[in-house]
């Protein structure tokens, strides 16, 4: 497929799974902004029934975050695709009552509040589990329900941080950076999903009931810290922020390249950490002396002399365009490639040919390129089904308290 051949938006009448494998599982959600909406966003892209309350007024604050087109953020179209969406004060009598109802019927409630936010409001699980022994309850917060932070209000900064994250970002003796999205949220929230997909399987697979999904941002990010504790632990070595590179595993980093055009950052990434590739990577660059040391023949070895490798790969790269290393790298069969923008990831062809660039309608019927729907699934894919919704649209679908019939 051309990179610029659209990627329709699918349609009701399409065949291949289109109910998508969670096709009549209800999904509450309740919660804000990032975690908890984009759990329900996942679920929602592969056939889940989406019900979203908002505050009355304003709506989820994410309708007004980052860039507005006439008055509503782009990134709101991504995160609410495939939900409907109901008004409803859930600091009244009257937003905890449609809540009760709903979540009577529910399979999934989804909520990112600060811990004991919806107890003081009579909806926490204890109450909601009475109510519905079937629900299931995904929580996720900054520090879980339980432990000496739990009520410590959390965001993903600082998800991040305690982690194990953000202490890594950057570049030696440097301020930590931040990665540039609020990858603690997201993390979070498919962690949120695995859980809540666990506890579907345990219920209507294995005969058990409903239960409560605890999700902590720090732990969702510490989760994939790899060595990080045990290094510490057998050895005492706190691992140090390292820039582009990979440290302890070599060669991997981002290598300067000859200018060309109007590109002002040419770098291309090289993963020339397995053996066999290092010795193809070396030959390619000219090096048989370093393919052929056996000092260098594992990767323990070459993390050693990581500097020198790096050298030697730079060296080389920096006589060349970003397209000349690809094409000689590529053919070596060595993994290389460029930093993509997102012009770049808008124009891609291999983008355009898995369908991950969707060219999506908003309500008001104007064009909008948002990303496709993850992981592909090949009997049952999941798919964008509906644009996301005004504020309030679907109220008087549940004004008498029922879950009303998918859309």
């Amino acid at each position: 497929m051309d990179a610029d051949t659209p990627t329709p938006w699918p349609h009701d009448d399409q065949p291949n799974g289109a109910a998508g494998p969670l096709a009549g599982v209800r999904v509450l959600e309740l919660g804000q902004l990032i975690a908890g909406p984009f759990a329900a966003r996942v679920l929602a892209d592969f056939g889940a029934d989406v019900i979203k309350i908002e505050p009355p007024g304003q709506g989820d604050p994410l309708r007004k975050w980052r860039l507005l087109r006439d008055g509503t953020s782009v990134w709101w179209e991504v995160q609410s695709r495939n939900k409907r969406s109901v008004c409803a004060d859930l600091r009244t009598p009257e937003g905890q009552a449609l809540v009760r109802q709903l979540a009577a019927e529910a399979d999934v409630l989804i909520e990112n509040f600060k811990p004991g936010t919806l107890e003081a409001w009579g909806l926490g699980w204890e109450a909601l589990h009475a109510l519905n022994p079937r629900l299931i309850m995904l929580r996720v917060s900054g520090y879980g329900q339980t432990g000496p932070y739990a009520h410590k209000p959390g965001f993903a900064i600082l998800g991040e941080a305690m982690g194990g994250l953000r202490y890594l970002t950057g570049e030696p003796g440097r301020v930590p950076v931040r990665c540039g999205v609020s990858i603690g949220d997201s993390i979070a929230a498919l962690h949120g999903v695995i859980g809540v997909l666990l506890a579907l399987y345990h219920r209507d697979a294995r005969g058990g009931q409903g239960q409560m999904v605890d999700v902590a941002l720090y732990e969702s990010v510490f989760n994939l810290m790899e060595s990080l504790l045990p290094e510490y632990d057998a050895f005492g070595v706190v691992r140090q922020r390292a820039g582009s590179a990979l440290p302890g595993i070599a060669p991997s980093n981002a290598y300067r390249c000859r200018a060309a055009g109007d590109d002002p950052e040419p770098y291309v990434l090289i993963g020339g950490n397995g053996d066999g590739i290092f010795r193809r990577l070396m030959h390619a660059i000219g090096r048989p002396d370093l393919a052929d040391d056996p000092a260098l023949a594992h990767n323990d070895g070459r993390a050693r002399r990581a500097a020198e490798l790096d050298a030697a790969i730079e060296a080389w790269t920096q006589q060349r365009t970003v397209e000349e290393v690809i094409a000689a790298l590529e053919a070596a069969d060595v993994p290389v490639g460029r930093i993509y923008t997102a012009a770049d990831i808008a124009h891609d062809p291999h983008y355009a040919a898995r369908g991950m660039v969707v060219h999506a309608t908003d309500r008001e019927g104007r064009p909008l390129k948002v990303p496709g729907v993850v992981p592909k699934l090949s009997a049952t894919p999941g798919r964008l089904r509906t644009p996301a919704p005004r504020l309030g649209e679907h109220g008087a679908q549940v004004a008498g308290g029922r879950w009303p019939a998918a859309e």
